[in-house]
């Protein structure tokens, strides 16, 4: 009996002792790298607008693996902290190619600086980096599009018959900090203060939104509509997301509608152009400019010419080689080309309450 008791003993110290060695072995084992990629998109946030998500995604993730280039996306929800580290673990994973989208100058030439250190391209992607070091950018010419926006509220405003009548013009301006935003501006302003100096229009409150953030866009309008008891006429608004900030503060007051601009052809700025609440809106085709981005990514990767150069755009230090092209203006005129290019579905916007103006 004892001697039975023994080898039970025995045989559960063994058991013990092998799933110790089990234990140790396994942590022993070092943790699994994160894969290779050959090259990584480095997107800004998912509020500035929602393009990021629906559209630069999905166009790049499949101009990739249709390449059989190995890639990695990711999104740094407005914290450029986070974008860097982003950035950091990229090159650490062998990244040859950061296609870049900063969130701030200053950040974005880090993350340039880092990547050079490594023998690594960039390409700012969208949004230029003032005294950066990207490699190439890619991009709509964005004077063009911000000058479009300026011709779209004149146009509007003739059309309401409030060009005449020396109508007061608010501009609500994307964040500071993005280079895009200044050069929208410099193209809307081109348009309207030539018209301002003649006195045709009324210049009024004129006021930068930071981070692009659609509620601050709201409070900073809402104060506009305070200041000018109410009389605003027109507002050229920097994108469809602020643009539904002045929107919202007009319907707020129970104002009518007023021309109001925008950008980026969101279903939302769709929407409202059908329903009367803004004037037009700008059609940037993503997948146009993704295919041209991932075409240059991959054309790097590959060793070949650069694909798609056709201009160079200064960046407050040297000329970067840059793709450039061309934005097309929407109104209730011609938006179903939005959906004939497959853009939007036409089931994303005329839904609901909107369904009656399709």
């Amino acid at each position: 009996m004892r001697g039975k008791t023994r080898l039970v003993l025995l045989g559960m110290l063994a058991a013990v002792v092998a799933l110790g060695l089990m234990a140790v072995t396994a942590s022993a084992k070092p943790a699994k790298k994160a894969g290779k990629v050959d090259v990584a998109v480095l997107l800004p946030d998912s509020k500035s607008s929602v393009r990021w998500e629906t559209q630069d995604r999905r166009f790049l993730a499949a101009a990739f693996k249709a390449a059989g280039v190995t890639y990695s996306i990711v999104n740094a929800e407005g914290d450029a902290q986070k974008q860097r580290s982003q950035a950091d673990q990229a090159l650490t994973n062998g990244a040859k190619v950061i296609l870049l989208v900063n969130l701030d100058s200053g950040s974005g030439a880090a993350i340039e600086k880092a990547a050079a250190a490594k023998g690594a391209k960039t390409i700012d992607y969208d949004r230029l980096t003032l005294k950066g070091s990207a490699s190439y950018y890619v991009s709509f010419d964005n004077v063009s599009v911000g000058r479009l926006q300026g011709e779209g509220l004149v146009k509007c405003l003739k059309a309401s018959g409030m060009y005449s009548k020396h109508p007061v013009i608010a501009e609500l301006n994307g964040s500071p900090t993005d280079n895009n935003a200044t050069l929208f501006k410099q193209g809307y302003d081109s348009v309207l203060n030539p018209l301002y100096k003649n006195g045709t229009f009324k210049k009024g409150p004129d006021q930068s939104v930071p981070g692009w953030d659609n509620q601050k866009g709201l409070t900073i309008f809402e104060q506009m509509l305070a200041k000018t008891g109410n009389k605003i006429d027109g507002v050229d608004a920097a994108n469809d997301g602020l643009g539904n900030s002045v929107i919202s503060a007009l319907k707020n007051h129970k104002l009518k509608p007023i021309p109001v601009t925008g950008q980026d052809a969101t279903a939302q700025g769709v929407q409202n152009i059908l329903s009367g609440w803004q004037c037009m809106t700008v059609y940037k085709a993503v997948k146009q400019e993704a295919d041209g981005a991932a075409a240059l990514a991959i054309s790097l990767i590959k060793g070949g010419k650069p694909a798609g150069i056709n201009n160079k755009v200064n960046d407050g230090l040297r000329d970067v080689p840059s793709a450039l092209l061309v934005p097309v203006p929407i109104t209730k005129a011609n938006y179903k080309l939005l959906f004939t290019e497959k853009f939007l579905k036409k089931s994303d916007v005329c839904i609901g309450e909107y369904a009656k103006y399709c």
